[in-house]
């Protein structure tokens, strides 16, 4: 099954995830080193987090820019971008990582981004025209 998305709403909203998430994953891979002072986070956490980023940004560029948007391709970013905002709050909540407070509010931050990715992605599927392929 796949979308027309009537609105392009998702379609923005998937390009400017890849965008978001492709700089963030640059940012931490290359900047691990200095950020870590600032951040409080370990160094290699953050090199791991930001090559995580890159393929996942790679992936929903290319959807973005499809012509007709597999809808399952797209609950997976949905599902995605949920877990990994609920992920970067349990990795606070728990202690597994004992960041700065700027590092606190950055993880929060992004977060919030994240999760604000993926409810903008729920609704621009929500309201695709859906098409049998």
């Amino acid at each position: 099954m796949w979308t027309n998305d009537s609105s392009s709403l998702l379609r923005k909203v998937l390009l400017a995830d890849a965008v978001v998430s492709g700089a963030t994953g640059l940012l931490l891979l290359l900047g691990a080193g200095m950020l870590t002072a600032l951040l409080g986070v370990p160094e290699d956490f953050m090199r791991y987090t930001g090559l995580s980023l890159l393929p996942f940004a790679a992936l929903i560029g290319y959807l973005a820019r499809r012509e007709h948007l597999p809808r399952p391709a797209v609950w997976a970013v949905v599902a995605y971008n949920a877990l990994w905002a609920v992920d970067s709050v349990l990795i606070l909540v728990t202690g597994w990582i004992a960041p700065s407070a700027l590092g606190y509010a950055f993880i929060v931050a992004q977060a919030a981004v994240v999760a604000l990715f993926a409810q903008l992605q729920y609704f621009g599927l929500r309201r695709s025209v859906t098409a049998v392929a």
